[in-house]
């Protein structure tokens, strides 16, 4: 047992025949639509596009061998490729060594602070993304991937500035247009029509036959061209000065954090699938390590990507032995294949990452967001409208979408639901100003606190006890209905002890109902339930209601 925890491949099923023909044929689905999304997505990073189908090989190998989800679409994505990208403009030339030593020390940095807290058990980090700041996010994400990839798309040979200042035709490759529009329609239509088919594939290579019949290379034409055969090497790459590790820190940070959300979309949705726990930390480890080898390996960081995990569920694939043979599929193509991709046109690739990334732009849900809750709403635009102003530098509306989801947390937490509460007619207590209840007797202030008692809303309960006492001098019980308190800490017992003692002096009873045993074992163990004339407690409301009525006062 102890060995699977460390090897959590050992734990597959082994391979009958059956089980080996569906895999291998789930192996080639996957195969087929990670070839082409991986030389794309290499492009979007800024690397030399040999580097995409190497992400795909070893490290997508030891994400899925050592991941508590073997069914995750592993390997280069768009998000991640984005902020690879995005985070080094301005520190080396696009596709140079430079560029590919700082991407190769962005996955092992990355690697290593995902690593780290997977060991550390930290994987309940990820909470602190919200939903609205990853909406927002993501859909500012990407519309940048979308103009990033409009250039190649359109068959912009110029720039758009030459472009705006010269309006012509003469501007654009006419064929490259039709590659990459076509593609793109072909892409959409084939996954409406016929979602099972490996779309990419297909398309990619119709535009690559066709641009050989037609003699697009030779025509200048903005082509794939020829990518080296063989595998990468293991190695360390070259050291960069600590101003470069400094300016990587935060993008680092961002690859690690968006990169674990991709994962978290994708393996809840398995887990859910075969009704098991996901283990957030051991796919924290495992993408960590995967990373790490990615940069070993001179390439880029990897992630789990959503829309290949989907194709990996519904190809039939029941464990991780179908990205094995994925990979086994990118293998044979990297060794012996290379000179196949050579007439590609670029324009074809483009439009294989606009088609896989336009389902993340969906205005419609900021707008549902803002039904729910306008606050949450805000917060989801105010990310999106700072991750495109921020660009390159996108960490900035991820970490101001996170700081802002904290200050709305701590303002409720500061600022708890306190109501008065008087008895409804099916016998429970509710809020006297939404249901218009009497109070349960003229003498008795009677409230609820829909918090946990602590260091956030112990001074809100004093605040509010103290102001409705000052304007009902005549109250002499103040009931608390703590069911809904799960929890106390110690600023809570003190603000207990507090409220007790202030009551004590006034000549009022404090009378507790329905205390939970985890928050009555900690007052105990403070003292602060010491049996007296000023304190009474119930074990349930209607106890408590009994009581109240059948004394005027107690003191």
């Amino acid at each position: 047992m102890q060995l699977k925890q460390w090897f959590p491949f050992l734990s597959w099923p082994r391979l009958s025949p059956a089980m080996a023909r569906d895999e291998v044929l789930a192996g080639v689905t996957i195969g087929l639509m990670l070839l082409p999304q991986g030389v794309a997505y290499a492009a979007l990073a800024g690397m030399p596009l040999v580097t995409g189908i190497y992400a795909a090989l070893l490290p997508s190998l030891v994400a899925v061998l050592w991941g508590a989800s073997p069914r995750l679409g592993v390997g280069p994505t768009a998000l991640t490729s984005l902020l690879i990208g995005a985070s080094l403009v301005g520190m080396a030339e696009p596709g140079s060594a430079q560029w590919v030593t700082l991407a190769a020390w962005m996955a092992i940095m990355a690697g290593a602070v995902q690593w780290l807290l997977g060991a550390l058990r930290s994987g309940w980090l990820v909470n602190l993304v919200t939903s609205p700041v990853l909406n927002g996010f993501t859909q500012a994400a990407g519309i940048l991937i979308f103009l990033s990839q409009l250039p190649d798309l359109l068959g912009l040979r110029s720039s758009w500035s030459a472009l705006f200042h010269d309006p012509s035709l003469h501007h654009f490759d006419g064929l490259a247009f039709c590659f990459g529009a076509g593609g793109l329609a072909a892409l959409l239509l084939l996954k409406k029509l016929a979602p099972k088919l490996p779309a990419a594939v297909m398309v990619v290579a119709l535009c690559g036959i066709i641009s050989a019949a037609v003699g697009y290379a030779e025509h200048d034409g903005n082509i794939v061209g020829h990518l080296p055969a063989g595998l990468p090497g293991l190695a360390i790459p070259a050291a960069i000065t600590m101003d470069q590790f400094s300016r990587l820190l935060l993008p680092v940070l961002m690859i690690s954090l968006v990169s674990f959300l991709e994962v978290a979309s994708s393996a809840q949705v398995e887990h859910r699938h075969t009704g098991t726990r996901w283990n957030e930390n051991q796919d924290l480890i495992a993408q960590g390590m995967a990373k790490v080898v990615a940069g070993l390996s001179g390439s880029f960081a990897i992630s789990a990507s959503f829309s290949r995990s989907a194709v990996t569920l519904h190809s039939g694939a029941k464990t991780g032995w179908a990205t094995v043979f994925a990979i086994a599929m990118v293998l044979v193509t990297v060794l012996w294949l290379t000179p196949v991709l050579y007439h590609v046109p670029q324009a074809a690739l483009a439009a294989v990452v606009v088609s896989a990334v336009i389902n993340l732009i969906q205005p419609r849900s900021l707008r549902a967001l803002f039904r729910i809750s306008p606050i949450e709403g805000g917060i989801a635009l105010t990310t999106f409208v700072l991750t495109l102003a921020t660009a390159p530098r996108l960490y900035w509306g991820v970490l101001t979408g996170v700081l802002l989801s904290l200050c709305h947390f701590l303002y409720q937490r500061l600022h708890p639901r306190i109501l008065e509460i008087g008895e409804h007619a099916d016998g429970s207590l509710r809020s006297r100003g939404i249901w218009d209840l009497p109070a349960i007797a003229p003498h008795v202030l009677a409230l609820r606190m829909d918090a946990e008692w602590d260091f956030a809303s112990s001074a809100a309960l004093e605040r509010y006890v103290t102001q409705v006492l000052q304007q009902q001098p005549h109250i002499q019980i103040v009931y608390l209905d703590a069911q809904p308190i799960n929890r106390i800490d110690v600023t809570g017992v003190e603000s207990f002890m507090r409220l007790r003692q202030s009551l004590r002096k006034q000549g009022i009873c404090l009378h507790i109902g329905g205390l939970k045993l985890p928050v009555q074992a900690i007052l105990d163990k403070a003292g602060a339930l010491a049996s007296g004339p000023d304190l009474q407690l119930s074990r349930t409301n209607a106890q408590a209601l009994l009581t109240m009525r059948v004394s005027c006062t107690t003191k």
